[in-house]
């Protein structure tokens, strides 16, 4: 496996984000005033790609069909590339905007759709079904982000333009783009439907194209690999990574734990005996499974939120994104949609809970009052947070940015 593959998916993303980002300045100083001299630059970055690609076994007619139509780089593209949010989200604000009853729900009837289908997946790779629902969920919303064309974007395209920003730095946007037309060339989509996130993670479950290499699989026997309109073949590809990866058939991710009040913990993974012994409970007050599996503690919200000990399956979550708050959202909302229940210590928040529904009603007052022109998705962006901010100052309000019930029984009486 090359060296880019044993990364995990998204963290090979991030990588790639940081990469662009940190580029689009040099691009912007480089380029030459007027559109017209951006694109025949383009133009030429992308003809004298051509021997590279050529070189690394795409064939001269692929690359191209590929870029048939592709005259200029993509202004979204490297609008997103240099946008940089500054709100680093707590604990609350990121599983409040992943694991809620919208996206439980839908998860239990994408269950009962694709039951045939899981059942076989789950047979070959041994992975939860509920673990895959639950990816497929913080990925592409059960592949409602594949249906938006402000989001999706031609990977061919978006890879050129990313490659083409900044050549001392562009090493992991020209690979993926090699990998991309290698997957053109294979036959398992036409270059129209090759679509994918301005970075280039593609499909229902959001593989960028060298990842796509390493795992994508046919189970649907068609003989194509298409994450992008299969969803046998997009659950069985992340179930295939995992299993890589190491995932242990029949056990868990983890297991929401209670802490002993004042004590502290050392750092380091220890069995669950040993946790045990030191005052570390389930918070269902059942005993641990296997007692003698390692575990590491892990409280994503602080000592005041609910605390977990996490076993090997985590940290195989983990190789699709290398961050802790991710791997807790899939295990958690895994956990709900296979009907266990949430959390019993609930996120410490500075404010009264919204449901999902509540959310969306509070973006379409805002919306109402002039404070908000975004979509109703019940998920609290940035722009979200400045509408309720305006909203707060108009209203004499502690300008917080919450989404709080407070906030919402004020938007009512207004």
């Amino acid at each position: 496996m090359k060296k880019e593959e044993k990364m995990s998916v998204r963290d090979a993303a991030k990588r790639f984000t940081s990469i662009v980002a940190a580029a689009s300045l040099s691009f912007a100083l480089l380029m030459p005033t007027g559109s017209a001299f951006a694109d025949a630059g383009f133009r030429q970055w992308v003809a004298s790609f051509r021997a590279t690609a050529v070189r690394s076994g795409v064939s001269g007619a692929v690359y191209d069909r590929a870029f048939e139509g592709i005259s200029d780089a993509d202004p979204v593209v490297l609008e997103k590339a240099r946008y940089q949010p500054e709100f680093t989200a707590p604990a609350w604000d990121y599983f409040d905007n992943r694991v809620h009853d919208q996206s439980v729900a839908v998860g239990k009837q994408m269950a009962r759709k694709w039951k045939p289908w899981l059942d076989r997946i789950e047979a070959r790779y041994g992975v939860d079904r509920h673990i895959l629902l639950a990816i497929w969920s913080m990925e592409s919303n059960y592949g409602e982000i594949l249906k938006r064309d402000d989001v999706m974007r031609n990977v061919v395209r978006s890879l050129a333009t990313l490659g083409y920003a900044d050549s001392r730095r562009s090493k992991f946007a020209r690979t993926q783009l090699i990998a991309a037309l290698k997957i053109l060339q294979r036959g398992d989509i036409d270059k129209s439907h090759l679509s994918g996130s301005w970075a280039g993670a593609m499909g229902h479950t959001q593989f960028i194209p060298t990842s796509y290499q390493a795992y994508a699989v046919d189970m649907d026997g068609d003989g194509k690999r298409d994450i992008w309109n299969s969803i046998p073949d997009a659950l069985a590809t992340a179930a295939n990574l995992l299993r890589k990866n190491g995932w242990q058939a029949g056990k868990t991710w983890g297991y929401e734990v209670s802490l002993p009040d004042g004590k502290k913990f050392p750092a380091g993974s220890k069995s669950l005996s040993q946790w045990q012994a030191l005052g570390v409970t389930r918070v269902n007050g059942k005993p641990f499974k296997n007692s003698a599996e390692k575990a590491t503690l892990k409280v994503p919200g602080g000592r005041g939120g609910p605390a977990f000990l996490m076993v090997k399956n985590f940290s195989v979550i983990k190789r699709y994104n290398n961050a802790d708050k991710y791997a807790v959202a899939v295990g958690l909302l895994a956990d709900e949609i296979a009907g266990y229940g949430g959390l019993v210590q609930d996120w410490k928040r500075p404010f009264t809970k919204l449901s999902f529904e509540e959310r969306q009603e509070l973006q379409q007052r805002l919306s109402q009052y002039g404070y908000y022109d975004g979509k109703f998705d019940g998920k609290i962006g940035e722009g979200s947070r400045a509408a309720i901010m305006a909203f707060q100052a108009k209203a004499g309000l502690t300008q917080d940015g919450h989404p709080s019930m407070e906030v919402l029984k004020s938007l009512r009486q207004n």
